[in-house]
């Protein structure tokens, strides 16, 4: 194992810019995996809503008394 320069010294400061676009593109990626996944469970749970109802079909509206 050799001796390098990174293991004795820290790396050039990284600028501002650098650090908040990193930043903003990590955190679009969260925001776009959650909007998928929360995506996928609104078409799960819109077809077994469809596939309930076409089960069921909804009761006939009782008739008011006069």
């Amino acid at each position: 194992m050799t001796a390098t320069k990174q293991q004795f010294f820290k790396p050039t400061k990284v600028s501002a810019d650098t650090k908040s676009a990193q930043t903003n593109s990590i955190a679009r990626g969260i925001i776009e995996q959650e909007a998928a996944a929360r995506e996928k469970k609104t078409e799960k749970l819109r077809a077994l809503r469809m596939a309930r109802e076409a089960a069921d079909p909804a009761p006939l509206p009782a008739l008011k008394r006069k």
